[in-house]
């Protein structure tokens, strides 16, 4: 068990098996981040050259490792690299600090003890310090027969804001995120056959208890009996039946409530409009969006925000068989409307239209639905970049909130064409899809906000960034990337630092 720590001590003085310190990239000659002017001073003129001689630039992701044979009280000196420094850009500069305390946490692997020298002069570096440095150590080892455990016992973040109430108390709520964020990595990592809606319906039970969220699970005879269209229809066709997971946050005099719906396709083939063998390879994650709403209202409800939270994940496995939802089948979503399904591959808006009539009901402020929900967002963003769609201010607010942790989401358009897209059905309501090859992540936000009632709302789709294919960089390890929850947190913080009427 690693024990974390938040001291206001030089990395110069301090005694651990390694300190790590940053530098920025600075043509030949890399720049000793904040942090490190002890560092720096106990090598003097000597330390150029040095780095120098090693190579180390400061290039992002860079890591030279120097024993320090008596200058510094710890025996290794550890640099990674930021990058080149952003002019006047807070985010850029506190994503550079998240990456290099990640790239620290596997640097430090094997040592006992490590001190984190990195800029952490005020709340938001010391978020970031922490917060990267647990998200870059994570492993999931759980199918490894020999996996031993390399984490440092005892880490320790060096801040000159230490002692100071508010430095605390965001060093402990971090670690609050930082367990969520890697509970969601747990589930997006875990294969598909040992995570169907049954089994991760269970596991949410088991998440929740002890804390101040209350859970109900509807089973598939009381979906039907509800008539939620969308969960029974993609699921009829797995042996594994799908289940709707209802989370609720209530907190003692909330100033807002927020209302969050995940999509949960526990494995994807693609239905009878099947995918490739290749397409299918890391269709395990495609429940990342339940995955990050169910962890987001645990870690709302740890911090004790006071925002009330409902919930929704809307778990089913797509499989084939004689009971799939064929193309040209009419289901009835829960509330009435009816689709005209034309793509048994466009499953998630489908659930998700089921679980945002569930929180219509409820009467929150804002809705935010977050899915793993189209591939034409990712060829548009690329893989580190989600998109955002909706209500304009609530779209700005989700933008903002991702700044702090360095998530990037990028605003998209629900044009009016699009629009009559969704219209297009000749025998239903609406068409869930329709085969024209340009905006197609579009056309999903368009169909989703048919089912928001008009109100406040966010669709986050984070089909590109909740899963990580390379290899480990910065903070992002292989696998599920936890991606989107701790937007939504900082958003609810946003909410209530708000009157109810602004939410």
């Amino acid at each position: 068990m690693t024990t974390y720590h938040l001291r206001a001590a030089s990395p110069a003085k301090t005694r651990a098996d390694a300190v790590v310190v940053a530098a920025w990239e600075d043509g030949k000659n890399p720049r000793l981040a904040d942090g490190a002017e002890d560092v720096r001073s106990a090598y003097g003129r000597s330390l150029r050259p040095l780095l120098s001689t090693l190579g180390f630039t400061g290039k992002s992701g860079e890591v030279t490792r120097v024993p320090t044979r008596g200058a510094l009280s710890s025996p290794l000196l550890v640099l990674v690299g930021l990058g080149e420094k952003p002019k006047s850009n807070r985010a850029a500069e506190l994503l550079a600090v998240r990456r290099a305390a990640g790239t620290a946490a596997r640097s430090t692997a094997n040592a006992a003890s490590v001190a984190l020298a990195l800029p952490a002069g005020d709340t938001g570096l010391v978020r970031n310090v922490i917060e990267g440095y647990l998200l870059g150590g994570y492993a999931f080892a759980r199918y490894q027969s020999k996996s031993p455990d390399k984490r440092a016992g005892t880490v320790t973040v060096l801040s000159p804001v230490a002692r100071r109430h508010e430095a605390t108390t965001t060093f402990e709520e971090a670690q609050v995120v930082a367990t969520a964020v890697t509970a969601v990595r747990d589930w997006v990592n875990t294969p598909a056959g040992d995570l169907t809606p049954p089994l991760f319906a269970d596991e949410i039970q088991k998440a929740v208890k002890g804390t101040r969220v209350k859970v109900t699970v509807l089973d598939d005879q009381k979906l039907r009996d509800l008539g939620c269209g969308g969960l029974v229809g993609v699921g009829g066709g797995s042996s594994a039946p799908p289940r709707l997971v209802e989370l609720r946050y209530s907190p003692e005099d909330p100033v807002g409530h927020m209302a969050l719906v995940g999509k949960g396709i526990t494995f994807d083939s693609g239905g009878l409009t099947i995918k490739t063998a290749k397409g299918m390879e890391t269709m395990k994650c495609d429940m990342a969006g339940a995955a990050t709403v169910t962890q987001a209202t645990l870690a709302i409800a740890r911090l004790g925000l006071p925002v009330r939270v409902t919930a929704y994940a809307c778990l089913a496995e797509n499989m084939l068989s004689g009971s799939s939802m064929r193309p040209g089948d009419v289901i009835t979503i829960y509330g009435g409307k009816t689709v005209e399904v034309l793509n048994t591959d466009a499953e998630g808006r489908l659930v998700l239209a089921d679980g945002l009539q569930r929180a219509v009901e409820q009467d929150p402020d804002v809705i935010v639905d977050v899915a793993t929900l189209t591939g034409h967002m990712m060829m548009a963003l690329g893989s580190k970049v989600g998109a955002v769609f909706g209500s304009d201010d609530v779209v700005d607010a989700v933008v903002e909130a991702g700044q702090e942790s360095g998530e990037k989401h990028w605003p998209m358009p629900i044009p009016p064409d699009v629009v009559e897209r969704v219209h297009g059905s000749k025998i239903a309501d609406i068409a869930q899809h329709d085969w024209v090859r340009w905006g197609g992540g579009l056309l999903a936000a368009a169909f989703l906000r048919e089912f928001t009632d008009e109100r406040p709302w966010a669709h986050l789709d984070i089909a590109g960034p909740a899963y990580h294919k390379g290899t480990a960089a910065g903070h992002w390890t292989p696998g599920g990337t936890g991606f989107a929850l701790t937007t939504l947190v900082d958003y609810a913080r946003a909410l209530s630092s708000r009157a109810p009427s602004d939410a």
